[in-house]
């Protein structure tokens, strides 16, 4: 009996959509509040630095997972939800440093430069530093994309949510030869290496012609 039906595909596929839903609103949202804690991080003000300071440092060294189980538990909150901001609490940490590593990287004559032309310092930020970080720092955002979709796989068995991996599993105790099995998993195995390296080809090529475009 074939594993792979129209019924399953279908089934998994589902599973599929929830993954790439979850992990699209995480990297929206990891994205705005890391540029918000990477400008905290390099501003002037030190109770804002120490504050994003301990926030990344904090949350970047405790297992993914650990905060899963804190915002699903301590919380209260519902599977879908409780997945979304646990990558955003865990992947904004990690966006921050992307995102401030960008900021960092543009020529600090670019501000002296807009300053002369009597712009704003947050006009400044806006107009010139961010548009020209952005274009540094994208290919390690959509990197990141990378990261959170294969990590998704661990939200079915702490908080049960039915993502890709899970609805795999799921599927997995109805079938029991090894035959079965294996087409099972090869066909999961497949689906993650397909979505994950267009991604990272897509990141590494966009990377290239940035490199050429600024030469």
């Amino acid at each position: 009996m074939s594993v792979l039906t129209p019924t399953n595909i279908s089934f998994i596929l589902q599973g599929l959509q929830l993954t790439l839903y979850i992990s699209f609103i995480s990297i929206v949202l990891s994205t705005l509040i890391g540029t918000v804690l990477a400008v905290m991080r390099n501003g002037k003000n030190p109770v804002l630095r120490i504050i994003s300071s301990i926030y990344i440092e904090f949350v970047r060294n405790v297992p993914n997972l650990l905060w899963i189980f804190i915002i699903f538990l301590v919380f209260q909150m519902k599977s879908t939800p409780a997945g979304i901001t646990a990558f955003t609490v865990f992947t904004s940490a990690a966006l921050a440093e992307i995102i401030r590593g960008g900021l960092n990287g543009v020529d600090k004559g670019q501000t002296e430069a807009g300053l002369s032309q009597g712009m704003t310092s947050f006009q400044i930020f806006v107009y010139i530093i961010f548009p020209q970080a952005f274009r540094k720092m994208l290919p390690a955002i959509i990197s990141q994309f990378v990261t959170v979709i294969k990590d998704t796989s661990l939200l079915y068995s702490v908080i049960a949510i039915q993502e890709l991996f899970g609805k795999s599993q799921i599927l997995m105790g109805r079938y029991f030869e090894p035959s079965q099995v294996f087409t099972l998993y090869a066909f999961i195995t497949a689906i993650y290496f397909v979505i994950n390296f267009s991604i990272s080809t897509f990141s590494r090529r966009l990377a290239k012609k940035w490199e050429k475009a600024a030469e």
